[in-house]
């Protein structure tokens, strides 16, 4: 079915929400009636019949077995880090439909195992890959495209090729990296049909606008609400794309804490409860690094060892 066959949806409501990014059936089945009322100027009772209408024709929000949920989780992806032991922590790699957050102090290794997961993302899914494109939202300017060439090179692939499957956006404030995550769905829709849908989104860091322009007490209320639904459509537009989320997080330090250690991942609870996965890295010895699995669904709270190389992320 078509957007334009859904019953209450004509060509001109058709074209704002497409221009809105609901390019699918799926993306209106997820989204809210707000959202609808919002985007294609509508009534609360239309949106809600729209949505309706999208579920039963998407077959999504009903009532499911365990048995049934439990095939289509067959279909989840593992994405690996590069490193055996990184990856076995969190049960075998990054699952895509997941949002997995990475936090620690700078130099820690955040960004290395963004640009790690950006390249073996187009490996096969043999090699621990998923055959896909990344998405890069840029938040502090760290995204280089000759560590990439570095990393290609480690992987065995040719790098100008995995440069071309990389799409990078650098967000210039909150507001602008709230948008691309939006842009991203269409983006996605254009690159499904092709070799290398996309399959990877990054945003680095997810935090750091917002640390910046929302400054004191008084505007933490508004940061969280911003931060909180930021978060869910990066997390939605995974489901929607069986793709991996993969953001990175700034931290502070508690001064209260008189035990044991006082760094804490900025956002607060808002972030704890949205991440599936949250992993806590800090700096070792030279090349290696500790990653800490703080928080998962499934896995026991454990510790891996991994280093930063000048290849990528190896054991």
């Amino acid at each position: 079915m078509d957007l334009d066959e859904l019953p209450g949806v004509g060509p001109a409501i058709a074209e704002k929400l497409r221009e809105a990014g609901f390019n699918s059936l799926e993306a209106i089945a997820v989204a809210s009636p707000m959202e609808l009322v919002a985007t294609a100027e509508i009534g609360e009772a239309t949106a809600s019949k729209i949505i309706t209408a999208a579920r039963e024709a998407a077959d999504i929000g009903g009532f499911e077995t365990g048995d049934k949920i439990l095939e289509r989780r067959h279909n989840i992806g593992k994405l690996t880090t590069g490193s055996k032991s990184l990856d076995e922590l969190i049960g075998g790699g990054l699952e895509t439909q997941a949002l997995t957050e990475f936090y620690g102090e700078f130099g820690s290794g955040k960004t290395q195992i963004a640009h790690q997961l950006a390249v073996t993302v187009q490996l096969p899914p043999e090699k621990g890959g998923l055959n896909g494109s990344a998405i890069i939202i840029d938040t502090e300017n760290t995204f280089r495209p000759d560590r990439i060439k570095d990393m290609s090179e480690g992987a065995e692939l040719d790098y100008n090729d995995v440069l071309k499957n990389i799409h990078v956006a650098r967000a210039y404030n909150s507001n602008h990296q709230i948008l691309l995550v939006e842009t991203a769905g269409a983006l996605a829709e254009e690159l499904k049909a092709t070799e290398k849908p996309v399959r990877l989104m990054i945003i680095d860091s997810a935090t750091a606008q917002f640390r910046s322009e929302y400054v004191g007490r008084g505007t933490l209320a508004d940061r969280q609400q911003k931060i909180n639904r930021h978060l869910h459509d990066a997390l939605r537009f995974g489901d929607l794309n069986n793709a991996v989320v993969m953001i990175t997080n700034q931290v502070m330090a508690k001064p209260d804490a008189f035990f044991g250690d006082p760094t804490r991942p900025i956002g607060g609870h808002i972030v704890g409860h949205t991440a599936t996965f949250r992993l806590y890295l800090r700096k070792s010895k030279g090349e290696k690094r500790v990653a800490k699995l703080v928080d998962s669904p499934n896995m026991p709270e454990a510790e891996a060892v991994f280093s930063v190389s000048s290849i990528g992320i190896r054991d």
